[in-house]
């Protein structure tokens, strides 16, 4: 499967939402949460009683034996259903419980990855997927079970990749490991592209909209009602994820108005908060967009669309996914994203966020510091050229409000070096990186911050009130674009992150998890850092980075190099700023960004 970056690096090289509840299942759920009840979900059965065998797990539907690693001292079950597969006549419905399994599934292997839907990127080919993809992947310490007297914390991730790509196989063995094994870890998957995503009238009426966000939220009740039988405790789940991931993280966070009436999760880590334009179930743009899949799966003159997408060829509707996803006008973007549906996601984030109304306790958010650079064509070299690619990526805008952003970011900057800025002093990133300067600068910096790096503000602001807390950082290793972190906290690192700056890291992950507090404990790797919280007064941010190291030129994706450290001789260097001073000012042009909210829609 091609990666987020290839993707995209292929382009800038060459250039109430909810229907009645379904059938619910009669057997009883062992559910503190009442299983979803409120989003039409079917409880999970209660699970039998458990053998000897740690590895051989009853799940009540199905019993999966895992693996033991001796290598990594964690049992693993891979593969793991967690839902019917979403296929015909489940075709955008809430996920159900999956048809019972006789005899015992050996969990050695992932399951298959959905259908994928790539952005708009010229070029891009056609990679499919399985519609059977509602699995996931269990690590837990030989030492858990669930005969255990002490249970252990849980993380979950979930995989990013624009609501339209990505899938969860990723190895947490490290993240564990580096941990000293004191917690569970988890990775689920989710419908992607117009399976996940599809939003209309038509779609509200047969089925659901929103249906990838149902599908996570049903993973997620899946670890509360059977995640103890591996050794978890189902009141200590962190949720965590990157990009799109971040962003489902955050509509968890605001699920149900902040009101969600069952308890998930009690940390949330979003890394980069993909905020997308949030249209309602029924606007113009997600219709136009179900019209289009309909046509291209040769639907649009059925007598009942619906069903007749329903009972569509797997093949045709994956290349119908794909091929709307890819022919939208603006670049990089993906066509079918969430929706406001009226009951799971009621309000948009610049709006809601603002209120304080969130779901959780603690909340860990970043952004990297050359977010826009994937997502954002070359050849804007004038003001003409800056605010034509300004119209295009936002069509909510006016005249005006174009205008408006361009004399938000306007800059007098006249250096021709490309260099990587450091936060506090000028050059700030709206003028200057390792990829650009002048207007082309300008655009990668309207990019970041209208879509990553003010959403992540406004989530960490979202958890300063009483009884909760917040911490803020950025990742600042170069090169640091969009989803070059994932690699130091869930592997393998590249080169340019050394091995003290991985375990640091990965030890924020489990502060966070663990204490519900990202501060690293002193060890004889690292030393104690204190990580302060952001508060309603004071806005801090932790800036992580490194020094030291060999310098190398590394080619890069947009036809240029840029200058990166390896080993040896990396240390790491975590310093704490002022997020409202940082680079130029960013909080006030965050706080732009939601008067142009309402416009775009977001």
């Amino acid at each position: 499967m091609p990666s987020i970056l290839s993707t995209l690096a292929l382009a800038v090289t060459g250039l109430a939402g909810l229907t009645a509840a379904a059938p619910q299942v009669t057997s009883s759920s062992s559910s503190s949460s009442s299983s979803s009840a409120f989003l039409g979900l079917a409880p999970f059965p209660a699970p039998p009683a458990q053998g000897n065998d740690p590895l051989t797990v009853k799940l009540g539907y199905g019993t999966y034996q895992g693996v033991h690693n001796a290598t990594t001292g964690l049992n693993v079950w891979k593969g793991v259903g967690f839902a019917a597969p979403p296929v015909g006549n489940l075709r955008w419905q809430p996920p159900r419980v999956p048809p019972t399994k006789s005899g015992v599934v050996v969990a050695s292997d992932y399951g298959p990855t959905c259908p994928i839907s790539p952005p708009s990127v010229p070029g891009t080919p056609f990679a499919g997927g399985n519609e059977d993809c509602l699995y996931l992947n269990v690590w837990a310490p030989s030492t858990a079970s669930a005969s255990a007297k002490k249970k252990l914390p849980v993380y979950v991730y979930i995989h990013g990749g624009g609501y339209g790509m990505g899938d969860g196989r990723y190895d947490l063995s490290g993240l564990v490991n580096e941990n000293n094994n004191q917690f569970i870890a988890v990775t689920i998957q989710y419908r992607l592209g117009a399976f996940g995503w599809l939003s209309s009238a038509d779609v509200y009426k047969n089925g659901v909209v929103n249906a990838g966000l149902l599908d996570q939220v049903y993973a997620l009740e899946w670890v509360q009602n059977y995640i103890g039988l591996f050794g978890g405790d189902a009141s200590q789940v962190t949720i965590s994820g990157e990009s799109a991931g971040a962003g489902s993280v955050m509509y968890h966070a605001m699920g149900a108005g902040g009101k969600a009436p069952v308890t998930l999760f009690k940390n949330g880590h979003a890394a980069s908060p993909y905020l997308v334009p949030q249209y309602n179930y029924d606007a113009a743009v997600p219709t136009q967009r179900y019209n289009a899949f309909a046509a291209a799966a040769g639907c649009s003159t059925a007598k009942n669309v619906f069903a007749c997408l329903v009972a569509a060829d797997t093949l045709t509707l994956q290349y119908a996914s794909s091929n709307v996803s890819v022919e939208q006008t603006a670049f990089a973007t993906w066509a079918f994203v969430p929706v406001t549906d009226g009951c799971y996601v009621t309000e948009r984030p610049s709006v809601q966020l603002a209120t304080g109304a969130v779901n959780g306790v603690n909340i860990l958010v970043g952004n990297n510091a050359d977010e826009g650079v994937l997502f954002t064509p070359g050849g804007i070299t004038s003001e003409a050229t800056l605010a034509s690619w300004i119209q295009t990526s936002f069509p909510g805008l006016s005249a005006t409000n174009v205008s408006a952003v361009v004399a938000e970011y306007a800059s007098n900057y006249t250096g021709t070096a490309l260099f990587e800025t450091n936060g506090i002093s000028p050059p700030n990133a709206n003028q200057v990186s390792q990829a650009g300067s002048g207007y082309q600068q300008q655009a990668y910096n309207i990019y970041a911050e209208s879509t990553f790096v003010c959403p992540a503000y406004w989530l960490t602001g979202a958890f300063t009130q009483k009884g909760k807390s917040a911490f803020q950082y950025q990742y600042s290793v170069p090169f640091a674009y969009h989803q070059s972190d994932v690699s130091a906290y869930l592997g393998p690192p590249t080169p340019n992150q050394g091995p003290n700056f991985v375990t640091a890291f990965r030890q924020l992950l489990g502060g966070i998890t663990v204490r519900s507090n990202p501060s690293i404990l002193a060890s004889t790797a690292l030393s104690a850092f204190s990580f302060p919280a952001w508060t309603s007064t004071s806005h801090q941010l932790v800036n992580l980075n490194q020094t030291g190291g060999v310098p190398v030129e590394v080619p890069e994706f947009w036809g240029g190099t840029s200058l990166q450290y390896n080993d040896p001789g990396l240390q790491n260097a975590f310093s704490v700023a002022d997020a409202s001073t940082w680079e130029g000012g960013r909080a006030a042009r965050c706080d732009f960004w939601k008067t142009m909210a309402a416009y775009l829609p977001q």
